[in-house]
């Protein structure tokens, strides 16, 4: 069973958050593990299907259900899925998790927690060695993607492309630097930190802390 942990803190009201989050819509802006999310209506409790491209015409489609609630005084909340698909295509069996938000001083913590069954035995198994970080890094760089959108009114379809436009500059940068044998300009394009509006996975917590052990 993989794991995946990720928690950020972001400067915004609890119901910016919560809306941003459950609604499918505004979740499929953010979050770069889906192309598409589309409720099922009149299921209860409330169900959605899934699509992500892993190729140029190439989509994995999968299904999940989740429940959420909210205290009714202000405090935390909690959201609990169950996902998984019937496309043999797809590495993801099923699993679950859960997102959790709680308010502290000047914002919420948002954090989630989710494992899976891959599929295809050790052949999945093997491939998830790589995939299951890839997936992680994908879930904390749409997780700061979302505290942008709040914070700093950045939409997630801009921040795409500074994230895109500033891989562009410092991958020339780097083979310049690597052409000229500059390798302190190589070493520094690797590891200068990114722009503050472009999203990053290393601004993101990826293991939990003793209160948050599951």
């Amino acid at each position: 069973m993989a794991r995946v942990y990720v928690e950020t803190i972001i400067a915004a009201s609890m119901d910016r958050i919560w809306a941003a989050t459950q609604d499918p819509g505004e979740h499929a802006r953010w979050d770069a593990r889906f192309g598409r999310i589309d409720p099922v209506p009149g299921a209860v409790p409330a169900a959605f299907t899934y699509a992500t491209a892993v190729l140029p015409g190439v989509e994995i489609a999968g299904y999940g259900v989740h429940s959420g609630d909210r205290r009714p005084d202000g405090g935390a909340a909690v959201s609990a899925l169950r996902f998984g698909s019937d496309d043999v295509r797809s590495l993801i069996r099923d699993g679950s998790g859960y997102w959790r938000y709680v308010p502290v001083h000047g914002g919420v913590r948002f954090l989630t927690g989710y494992s899976y069954r891959p599929r295809w035995g050790r052949l999945g198994r093997l491939i998830d060695t790589v995939f299951g970080p890839l997936f992680g890094w994908a879930t904390a760089w749409s997780f700061d993607r979302l505290r942008l959108w709040l914070e700093r009114g950045i939409p997630p379809e801009r921040a795409r492309r500074h994230a895109v436009t500033e891989a562009l500059l410092r991958a020339a940068l780097i083979a310049v630097a690597v052409g000229a044998h500059w390798w302190i300009l190589a070493a520094l394009a690797v590891v200068l930190p990114p722009h503050p509006s472009t999203p990053a996975a290393r601004r993101c917590k990826r293991r939990p802390g003793k209160d948050n052990q599951e």
